[in-house]
């Protein structure tokens, strides 16, 4: 069992839900959601593949890209 991922188990499956529900599967292979992050619960819908993508260098710096002003840059000397 991969803790990411689902339990896999040959079918059909029957599941009681813990309010004392039953739900079944009649799939040769079922995915039972084991992140709890599924909107189909109990079985997985593969929610625990989504991530956030990590903030790219130039947004993390924030506008400018990171790049600092370098002083007098861009002034125009008078003389």
């Amino acid at each position: 069992m991969d803790p990411r991922g689902p339990l896999l188990i040959e079918g059909p499956v029957e599941v009681v839900l813990a309010d004392g529900r039953t739900v079944r599967s009649d799939r040769f292979l079922v995915a039972v959601c084991t992140c709890r992050r599924s909107r189909a619960y109990p079985w997985c819908d593969t929610s625990h593949r989504r991530r956030s993508r990590p903030p790219s260098r130039r947004a993390a710096a924030g506008p400018g890209g990171g790049e600092e002003p370098q002083p007098g840059a861009g002034a125009e000397e008078a003389g």
